[in-house]
């Protein structure tokens, strides 16, 4: 540790009881540029997680800025490089000009302690920000906004304390392009190892995943649909074939790499969690659902709920139920969720439950529809995260010929549209056409039957907007019963029959 009071900055007196002088180490931040200005070696052990913001002598941050943007374009960072570029500082003239860069060099401890130094500086910065954010929450708790309440507090302090844990890139302003292309390059190279070759997570329906390339991080996915298409299904079954693929490596430092599917939060405002469950137990356990209610079961079909639901008790599946939560909530419980357990997915089921703040809701139900777009769009790029929000259609659709759905179709169009990365709509043809059964033992019958013959179990997955990608149609098989999509067989990819 540095001893020489000459290379002392200037710190705040103690002797006024009333100020208290935030955490901060002088002599750590003194060592570590007397160790790179030394040695430059010692700057790539701090460069990982150390910004000149985590200093706290302003002097300090800007010589370790200077020295750091040397080394990084392949230039000698010393005193006398260094020298030209605080000649006329007028800090540093304070304490003794450009002679100070030499006594920082001239007193430096070996390179073994610099990342030691780091951590110190980097650790006392977060406790700086910690207690700045410990004095707005006590100033606005003291003299609140009119319109917040105690909750939206919670909400806004539980936000910025989950950007100081997370180590990720959200909310840290300007980055290089450098750093940009770097991350499209991993991208690329993550779906070229990748079984299927995708860019993300894998939907488990494999026509759905060659469309879309599967989910991508921090896309909002609108899946969308008339009651009965069975767009709550679809949902629920990506959501349990990504916890069912998950799998991740256990780092040395403690971290986790998600190498296959994802922790996946479902929040349920329309259906229970027990509704949810016993959909998914019925989709595995390939029993009609409506079979398990009434407790119309075999002894044998029992032993299969059972041997499933012990197989489906480990997966990274989690169903929030609460009803009238708001987008503030949804947020705040996903960030806890990514923070305690990680996370892969988050589905809304569905949009139009949510609530925005009370003050969106007086402007009226399209400006708070508005609001939670914006929320959810910004959520899935924080949490960095695909988030899939269901989302009802206007009855408009009923009224045509063609009852296949338009991005025109969405309630609240022009905010679900403008925010989605992805407009997915469910279509099944043979819902509406059951309905148009002819009397029996005539032509409109037998061509009817015909027509229900080629749509039976047949559902339509419109890609109405993909922002990287093609629009078009893909076809699922769809057990009605089950409430169960799955990859459609084709008749022209059988093998040949004989009769």
């Amino acid at each position: 540790m540095i001893q020489n009071p000459a290379l002392r900055a200037v710190e705040p007196s103690p002797d006024d009881e009333s100020f208290r002088t935030p955490p901060h180490n002088i002599e750590a931040e003194q060592a570590l540029l007397g160790a790179i200005l030394v040695n430059n070696e010692a700057a790539d052990k701090v460069s990982a997680f150390l910004l000149p913001e985590h200093f706290f002598e302003p002097l300090h941050a800007r010589i370790f800025e200077a020295a750091t943007t040397l080394i990084k374009i392949g230039k000698l960072a010393s005193p006398v490089t260094l020298k030209t570029h605080f000649e006329n500082d007028a800090t540093l003239k304070e304490i003794g000009g450009t002679a100070y860069l030499a006594r920082l060099a001239a007193s430096a401890t070996t390179i073994i302690n610099a990342e030691e130094y780091g951590r110190t500086i980097y650790e006392l910065a977060q406790r700086r920000k910690l207690i700045g954010i410990g004095t707005d929450l006590v100033n606005e708790a003291f003299e609140p906004d009119i319109e917040d309440t105690s909750r939206e507090l919670i909400e806004r302090a539980e936000q910025t304390l989950y950007s100081m844990a997370e180590t990720g890139k959200y909310g840290q302003g300007f980055q290089p392009f450098a750093r940009a292309l770097t991350d499209a390059v991993d991208m690329a190279a993550s779906a070229y190892q990748r079984d299927g070759g995708l860019s993300g997570i894998s939907t488990g329906l494999k026509d759905l995943d060659e469309k879309m390339g599967g989910l991508q991080s921090s896309d909002l996915i609108i899946l969308a649909g008339r009651p009965a298409m069975g767009k709550t299904s679809l949902a629920t079954n990506i959501a349990y074939n990504i916890a069912k693929a998950y799998k991740a490596e256990h780092n040395a430092d403690g971290s986790v790499k998600v190498t296959d599917g994802g922790v996946v939060a479902f929040f349920s405002l329309e259906m229970s969690a027990e509704q949810l469950a016993t959909r998914i137990i019925s989709e595995q356990a390939m029993i009609p659902s409506e079979r398990i209610r009434r407790g119309k079961i075999t002894e044998d079909e029992f032993a299969k709920i059972v041997e499933v639901t012990r197989e489906m008790q480990s997966l990274p599946l989690y169903i929030d139920a609460t009803g009238g939560i708001t987008i503030a909530q949804v947020a705040a419980r996903a960030r806890r969720l990514k923070r305690q357990r990680g996370l892969g997915l988050l589905v809304v089921d569905y949009l139009q439950l949510l609530s925005g703040s009370s003050r969106r809701a007086s402007e009226g139900r399209v400006q708070e529809v508005s609001e939670i777009t914006v929320g959810l769009k910004a959520l899935a790029k924080e949490l960095s995260v695909p988030i899939i929000a269901l989302s009802q259609l206007s009855r408009q659709v009923e009224n045509r010929d063609d009852k296949r759905p338009q991005l025109a179709d969405l309630r609240e169009s022009g905010s679900i549209e403008q925010d989605a990365d992805v407009v997915l709509f469910v279509y099944r043809e043979e819902y509406y056409l059951a309905r148009k059964e002819p009397r029996p033992n005539t032509q409109e019958h037998f061509d009817w039957q015909e027509q229900m013959n080629r749509v039976n179990g047949v559902a339509e997955v419109i890609i109405g907007k993909q922002r990287h990608g093609p629009t078009g149609i893909v076809e699922l098989q769809f057990e009605a019963s089950l409430t169960k999509f799955q990859n459609l067989v084709r008749t022209d990819y059988l093998p040949e029959r004989f009769e």
